[in-house]
């Protein structure tokens, strides 16, 4: 008898278990109705998230959750770049359930994001599906939170924090302002024509850039400030505008979760409406040396200003990322600490010797791995933070920089070889930017974990 025991231990250190047993499932009794109800639930609350610019993980994960809490498990979801497909189908039921929305392009909309949380939050407290589906209707039709004029003039606000940060002048800075206000102008104005992205993003940096090459005849005023205007701050202010809307860190985030399809998709928008930003300031380039008003190429980065106004500066962008994704107070807030975090990171990079990507990488991984955190006990979208964290490191400068560089190079080989490196080195900052934010989302998912599984053992212990 001790002899088989030991046997049947023995054998089951190298044998796993009958797969002749028969699984036990227990499946609860839900009519058809109410099942494709919930999916089309939960599908919608998907798509809504999508659209305001969570990531595919996020949206997969919601859907999953939402589903299993109305009784629907298993569910397969498949997010693509352009549309989710659910399907659901119960063991023994020849009748399976699929349903599948389109998307049709991102707006972020961080404050109606935020309601979504907050509505799947109440779902999970046992709200009914009647009651949650009312609730979600009313925030589907809810209108953005700001009118047209407040997000421009964000918009332009983001281009005088950039300004900031590089030490301008108030000339320097009320040029930033109203360039990158006229930009904003043109491509709102594009965009209620229906006019696609890619061709809006041309005529914006096409503005922006005539507006900053004729800055410098601004010094036959006479004044004292219009002596020392530098054109390539008020184009670089615009670049970071131009490029604040694009999914670098999304894409970066969906390529890692698997989501090749949705990744590919982002990669493919970055890349286009980048080249939408390079083509529009290279024919803005050219237009201007043909005006008589070219800039030259600078020989080094535009240094930064004073730390303190560094710190302003990010501040400054923060607050206009937020406002014109149309966060509430509460986001603009979290996002302005998290600018100051990121960029006390990248500062302290810098400090020891890190390079800029390398600095700009470490700063990202501080403003996302602290934002996470922050976002689930403020109830916030990580997404909305995160983003207004980094953008003061976008490298703008270093865009505008390589490109004129290219424009200007004539039959010197030197400065075109000089142009092709600084844009590359700006290519390293931007992936470095992605890798650190995505790297710190990743890590702080179990911190935040480890805090929801604390905060629900002190509540049971009330």
């Amino acid at each position: 008898m001790t002899r088989r025991r030991l046997f049947s231990s023995l054998q089951s250190l190298v044998h796993v278990g009958d797969p002749a047993l028969p699984p036990t499932e227990q499946l609860p009794v839900l009519d058809d109705a109410f099942a494709v109800r919930v999916v089309e639930f939960a599908i919608r609350v998907g798509e809504t998230m999508l659209v305001a610019g969570a990531s595919a993980s996020d949206v997969t994960s919601t859907i999953v959750r939402v589903s299993a809490i109305y009784g629907i498990d298993p569910v397969h979801v498949d997010v693509t770049y352009n549309s989710i497909t659910v399907a659901h189908h119960r063991s023994g039921d020849d009748r399976p359930i699929t349903l599948m929305r389109v998307v049709r392009g991102a707006i972020p909309d961080h404050a109606r994001l935020q309601r979504i949380q907050a509505l799947v939050t109440d779902v999970r407290g046992g709200l009914s599906l009647d009651a949650a589906t009312v609730r979600f209707r009313m925030i589907r039709r809810t209108p953005f939170r700001y009118r047209p004029p407040v997000v421009v003039a964000s918009q332009a606000l983001l281009a005088v924090g950039v300004a900031v940060m590089f030490g301008g002048n108030w000339l320097v800075l009320v040029l930033s302002f109203l360039a990158a206000g006229l930009a904003s102008v043109t491509q709102f104005a594009l965009s209620r024509a229906r006019v696609p992205f890619f061709f809006s993003q041309i005529a914006g940096a096409f503005v922006l850039t005539l507006a900053a090459a004729a800055a410098p005849l601004l010094a036959a005023t006479g004044w004292e400030a219009a002596q020392s205007v530098r054109p390539s701050v008020i184009v670089a202010s615009g670049i970071v505008l131009m490029l604040a809307g694009l999914t670098v860190v999304g894409a970066a985030q969906d390529a890692i979760d698997g989501f090749a399809l949705t990744a590919m998709g982002r990669i493919l928008e970055l890349i286009t409406q980048t080249l939408g930003v390079v083509v529009g300031i290279l024919a803005g380039l050219e237009t201007a040396r043909v005006l008589g008003v070219g800039m030259q190429a600078p020989s080094a980065a535009l240094p930064l200003g004073p730390l303190p106004l560094q710190f302003a500066g990010a501040a400054l962008i923060a607050i206009a990322v937020a406002l014109f994704n149309g966060a509430g107070m509460r986001i603009v807030a979290v996002s302005t600490g998290l600018s100051v975090i990121a960029w006390t990171g990248y500062v302290a990079a810098s400090s020891i010797g890190f390079d800029v990507a390398a600095a700009s990488g470490v700063g990202a991984f501080a403003g996302s791995i602290v934002g996470i955190i922050a976002a689930y006990r403020l109830h916030v979208p990580s997404v909305a933070i995160t983003t207004a964290a980094i953008l003061p490191m976008v490298p703008g400068a270093a865009v505008f920089r390589g490109l004129l560089g290219v424009v200007e190079a004539g039959d010197s080989t030197a400065v075109l070889m000089t142009g092709f490196t600084t844009l590359a080195s700006a290519a390293t900052i931007g992936i470095s930017l992605a890798v650190g934010a995505s790297l710190g989302i990743y890590l702080g998912q179990p911190l935040r974990a480890s805090l929801s599984s604390v905060t629900r053992a002190r509540a049971r212990m009330r």
